[in-house]
């Protein structure tokens, strides 16, 4: 399969790119740093994500996964100290980019016959508390968004779905506090293994909980 990561050279893309590079799959991982051997597009920029496509397409002719996994977070103590710029930033890495790479990749998706579109979502996009204000109205603009672009995939091969954490933790933030529990929270890896389970169902436009448990 061919799939695209992006957000590839943090925690959850690194997973994801470990998980399926082990299955021996192409993946094409792609970060704004460029860290980690992952490609350097600038995902704000409409002009190069559509470049990107291109090159997949000429290169390959469809993509069979895209993992849409850039991320950030800003929050505040109560509503009155929100900060609209946290807004503006979070704006840009949570929704903007998952309109211009699902507005230029959906053409290459829908041509393979078993096309798997994710993101992560968030609890508090559900019911955010008052210092959550910009983050759980980011994260619940960008399920919006690719519950239109599940409608967008119906009849064809391929699938969009949601998958909900209430937050993810890595090896190097349990080093980092051993003694810390991190209650609730979804490994890494274990959001990885989630990813790949979705080419085993065909569900489509769905909310998939990882916290349950």
């Amino acid at each position: 399969m061919i799939i695209l990561v992006t957000g590839a050279a943090g925690p959850a893309g690194q997973a994801a790119v470990r998980r399926f590079t082990g299955q021996g799959h192409t993946v094409i991982g792609v970060d704004k740093s460029g860290a980690d051997g992952t490609l350097a597009v600038d995902l704000l920029d409409f002009d190069a994500v559509k470049g990107l496509a291109r090159e997949v397409a000429a290169e390959h002719g469809r993509v069979d996964g895209i993992i849409h996994l850039v991320g950030g977070w800003r929050g505040s103590k109560t509503f009155a100290e929100t900060s609209l710029d946290d807004w503006s930033l979070l704006h840009d890495l949570l929704i903007r980019t998952l309109q211009h790479v699902t507005l230029a990749f959906e053409p290459l998706l829908k041509a393979s016959e078993r096309g798997r579109f994710a993101i992560v979502s968030a609890k508090t996009a559900e019911h955010p508390g008052q210092g959550d204000a910009v983050y759980g109205t980011a994260k619940a603009a960008s399920e919006a968004w690719t519950l239109a672009f599940a409608d967008a995939l119906k009849g064809t091969g391929s699938t969009a779905n949601i998958l909900v954490v209430k937050a993810l933790v890595n090896r190097a933030m349990r080093e980092a506090a051993p003694e810390r529990r991190f209650p609730g929270f979804t490994d890494v890896d274990d959001l990885a293994e989630a990813i790949g389970e979705l080419w085993e169902t065909d569900v489509n436009g769905t909310r998939i909980d990882l916290t349950a448990g």
